[in-house]
This record gives C-alpha cells, sequence and structure tokens, in this order.
C-alpha cells in the first residue's frame, strides 16, 4: 500500500546498522554513565559520541522536510524512521538530533523565524550544539484547550512584558538549554483564536527563573519537564514569531508532524517490548513447560501483533495524507493515530511486564519506564479525550444537515 523509495530505504538500512553496532551496546554504558552523575539532567559523554557518530554516517536531521537542513523527506518517508528510533527512546533520537521538542521548535523557527532567530537559534539547534525549550501547558489552567493559556504578553512600549508560570516545559533542564519558545495571551479581547501570541525567550533573559523538575512517574528524565516563572521578562516585538495573534495557528502548524513523530516512536517502543516478552517466553518454563507455549501467553503475542501492527498502518496512512493534503486536511487521521498508537503502546509494554513478573516492574529491565514514557503520550499533545471529541465532530457532522 505504502511504497518505499529508494532514499528511504537507504536511510532505513543505515539507521538499523546504526542501532545495531552503536546505539544497542550504547545503552548499559549511558546507564552507568548517568547513575555516576551528580544529577539526572546530565548530557552523558556516550551521547555526544553517538551524535558525532550520526553525523559521520548521514543520519542527521533526518525529520527535517526542508531540503536546506536535512534530506527533506516527507512524512511517510521519515514515519519508519521514527518508528525505529522508538525502540531506544532515551538515546536514538538526539543522537540523531531528531528529538522533541527541538525538532518542532527547528520548524517553528524554519517556517516563522527572523534572519536573526535562524542565525543565533536554528543553526545551532541543527548542528546539536544547544537545546531548546517549548513553553506553552501551564498549572492553573486545562491546557489541554490552548485558548486557555493564561500567561500575559502585554504591549509596553516597542515590546512586550511576559507575566506568569508555565509547567512540563520540555527540556527545560537540559543542560545545552539556550532558547524558549513561550505561548502566552496578547489580547484576551479578540476572537477566541487569535488571542495567543508566540515569543521566542532567552533562557537567561531577567525574570526567567527555571524553579524544578517534575517527575513523571517518579523518573526524572535526563532532558526534563520544568516549572517556569516568568516575572516582568521583557520582550522585543521583533521576537515575536508571524505577528501578534497567530501562536494559536503555530500550534496547531507545530503539533501535527510532532504527533506522527511521537506515534512512530511509541510503535517502535512496542516492537521491542514485543521482542523483550518473546525471549522471556522462551526463556522461562513454568509448570514444566515453557511460558511461550501457554495459550493466554500465545494469545497476548498475537493480540500484541495486530494492534501494533493496526496502529502501525494507521500511522503511515496519516503520514501519507499529511503529505498529500496537508497537515490541516489530515487532522482527524492525526488525531486518531494520536488515540491509537500510544494505547496499543501501552497494552503491549504490559503484558511484557507481566511476562517478566517481578522483575518487569523494576529497573533491572526497561519495561517500566517505557510504560511511563508510553502513558504520558497520552496527555502530551492533547489528551485521548480532547482528539476523540475532535473524531467525533467530523463524524457526525456527516448527518447533520444545514
Amino acid at each position: 500500500m505504502f511504497e518505499e523509495t529508494e532514499r528511504a530505504k537507504k536511510y532505513r538500512e543505515d539507521l538499523l546498522a546504526f542501532m545495531d553496532e552503536c546505539v544497542y551496546p550504547a545503552e548499559p554504558v549511558h546507564d552507568e554513565q548517568m547513575a555516576a552523575a551528580p544529577s539526572p539532567h546530565t548530557q552523558p559523554q556516550i551521547l555526544e559520541d553517538l551524535k558525532v557518530e550520526a553525523k559521520k554516517r548521514g543520519l542527521w536531521n533526518l525529520f527535517h522536510p526542508h531540503p536546506d537542513w536535512g534530506p527533506g523527506l516527507s512524512n511517510l518517508e521519515y514515519a519508519p524512521l521514527a518508528e525505529i528510533m522508538g525502540r531506544s527512546i532515551h538515546l536514538a533520537p538526539e543522537a540523531t538530533n531528531c528529538n522533541a521538542p527541538d525538532t518542532g521548535n527547528m520548524e517553528v523557527f524554519t517556517l516563522f523565524g527572523t534572519e536573526e532567530h535562524k542565525e543565533k537559534y536554528l543553526k545551532p539547534l541543527l548542528e546539536g550544539t544547544i537545546a531548546s525549550g517549548f513553553a506553552m501547558t501551564e498549572p492553573a489552567v486545562a491546557s489541554a484547550d490552548a485558548t486557555n493559556i493564561e500567561l500575559r504578553m502585554e504591549k509596553d512600549g516597542d515590546g512586550y512584558v511576559l507575566n506568569g508560570r508555565k509547567w512540563f516545559t520540555s527540556n527545560g533542564m537540559h543542560p545545552f538549554i539556550k532558547v524558549l519558545i513561550v505561548m502566552g495571551k496578547t489580547d484576551p479581547n479578540t476572537e477566541t483564536h487569535r488571542q495567543q501570541s508566540m515569543m521566542v525567550v532567552p533562557i537567561d533573559a531577567p525574570g526567567v527563573t527555571v524553579e524544578r523538575n517534575l517527575s513523571v512517574f517518579g523518573y526524572h528524565d535526563r532532558e526534563g519537564h520544568a516549572v517556569v516563572n516568568f516575572e516582568n521578562v521583557r520582550v522585543e516585538a521583533k521576537d515575536v514569531l508571524k505577528g501578534e495573534g497567530e501562536g494559536f495557528a503555530i500550534s496547531q502548524a507545530r503539533l501535527g508532524p510532532g504527533r506522527i513523530h511521537h506515534c512512530m516512536r511509541a510503535i517502535g517502543l512496542a516492537e521491542r517490548a514485543l521482542e523483550l516478552l518473546c525471549r522471556r517466553a522462551e526463556e522461562r518454563v513454568l509448570f514444566g513447560s515453557k511460558l511461550s507455549e501457554k495459550a493466554n501467553i500465545q494469545d497476548w503475542i498475537a493480540e500484541s501483533r495486530v494492534e501494533i501492527d493496526q496502529a502501525r498502518l494507521l500511522t503511515l496512512h496519516a503520514a501519507d495524507m499529511m503529505d498529500k493534503v496537508g497537515n490541516k486536511e489530515a487532522r482527524t487521521l492525526i488525531s486518531e493515530i494520536k488515540v491509537a498508537a500510544p494505547q496499543a503502546a501501552l497494552k503491549v509494554i504490559d503484558r511484557a511486564i507481566q511476562v517478566h513478573g517481578g522483575g518487569g516492574v523494576t529497573a533491572d529491565f526497561p519495561l517500566a519506564e517505557m510504560y511511563a514514557h508510553a502513558r504520558t503520550l497520552r496527555i502530551v499533545d492533547g489528551p485521548d479525550e480532547v482528539h476523540k471529541m475532535s473524531i467525533a465532530r467530523r463524524e457526525l457532522k456527516k448527518y447533520r444537515t444545514a
């Protein structure tokens, strides 16, 4: 159904070789270096080594649709590569400079940034020498509805003054972070979807305080999910992306491709979990026979294969339609995969944990952390319920008369 181009095939083969030869062997080294680090928000040397090797192999900025900044792959060409990276979620995406939120921020700078933004932030982001954060979610409002955003961006002379509080600021604790893209409210009195703006704010701007990291199911990710306070932060007018009132539009442009990336990585995560499940089931003997010979375990394996393949096909379909008709027209399919892929991954990982018994919930195996990561995807970039509401409205529209 989805024909693989020659260049996509070459990148897939090269990426698989990179995973086997470099990434998987680096996983225990990464764990050792992080265990010895003074902070969970440390950039381990092994990751920087992987970045050098990925560049050398031409496996860099694979996500970027613009041929000046990357290979210029389509969504359909890139999707299987994102799945492969998802098999080692903590290493492979950043090793190839394809990690969130930097991918989305780079696309925003490409589409809406000034020449100054591109020189100061986009180029080093593309080179992988700095990191960036995305500050949209707030603790005091239901941020799944982006129109609720309350951080104030008040006009003041030839610029703006920002006051408010954000949390779950992706990359907020990354040791290389230099800049934030911040969404706030510039005009609460205009139409709902024109009240928000996005601005470029250096992480060291006066009044910006990174207060603390938020753990996720008890885990502190290396890049962090930070609480950030903005107190009388001055931003020049030239740092308003696309123009005042364009924040909501930018967020929609940014999140479409990002959701494809998240979903394909989730499928890669599920594939790794199924592999672990099958290997464990073949190794363990219970009541005189291998676990893999038990009917209920075989059911789990079969159901996992069906669910992974269903999610993959739906995600590839969404990617294909994004290429053919654009993100806006494909938005219902994007919502569908955002619901389907994380749920499929969670089911598979849960079964793998069960087959591993007590070991499955420990740090001796990667499954517990994989489950925590997959569970957050049911909230990231819009919770399931919001996407289901969007899907249902589109479906009901077929049956409503004027």
